[in-house]
């Protein structure tokens, strides 16, 4: 299975993010999801996952920044920048804020990926975290 990654739906297009993912995020494809995320300087997810366990997302990721700079800060304080060209993994417990414009491709263990999705969704559309 192959696609273009401006043909995947989009999950989510708000505060100068888009995610796009593979449908129901990868769930037909196995349990790992496939997403393509650009980001625009300034985005924060920090207040979205407000009400989550530490306020952090709790899945993991592995990924490939293609262009962008994206500081990624952990529960325990500890941050580290990452940036276009590099291979990263985030282990669960984190949050980013994009400092330079961002476009990423990700892959994430479905269904921890959507759960902290739609608590994301849940909490821009106003409802209680």
């Amino acid at each position: 299975m192959h696609t273009p990654t401006q043909d995947l739906p989009i999950a989510m297009n708000a505060l100068g993010a888009t995610a796009r993912h593979l449908p129901d995020y990868g769930d037909a494809f196995g349990t790992l999801a496939a997403e393509h995320f650009t980001l625009a300087a300034g985005v924060d997810i920090a207040p979205l996952l407000h009400g989550l366990d530490d306020d952090v997302c709790f899945a993991p990721h592995w990924g490939y920044a293609v262009r962008g700079r994206v500081v990624v800060t952990y529960a325990d304080g500890e941050a580290e920048v990452v940036r276009a060209g590099e291979v990263f993994h985030w282990p669960a417990g984190h949050s980013v804020r994009v400092e330079e414009d961002a476009e990423l491709i990700m892959f994430s263990p479905a269904a921890e990926h959507r759960a902290v999705m739609n608590h994301m969704l849940g909490v821009l559309a106003g409802a209680p975290a």
